[in-house]
């Protein structure tokens, strides 16, 4: 697990190894939540960016007969 420390500006330098494993660049947004008493970050991306992301997922779960 990272740890950060917030700056004296309340700023946080998200760690190498997490940007890496993102794929987050300079100048991206993200979306900040509050959740659960803890902070989410959220990476907004580009529609373009998100073909093909649920390749793979399991569709065969039992639907409800009103959702079909």
């Amino acid at each position: 697990m990272n740890a950060v420390k917030i700056s004296p500006k309340y700023q946080v330098v998200i760690p190498k190894e997490v940007r890496q494993a993102l794929r987050l660049t300079p100048g991206q947004n993200v979306q900040v939540f509050v959740y659960d008493n803890r902070i989410e970050l959220i990476p907004e991306r580009q529609m373009r960016d998100m073909r093909g992301f649920l390749k793979g997922m399991d569709d065969t779960l039992q639907r409800e007969n009103d959702r079909l």
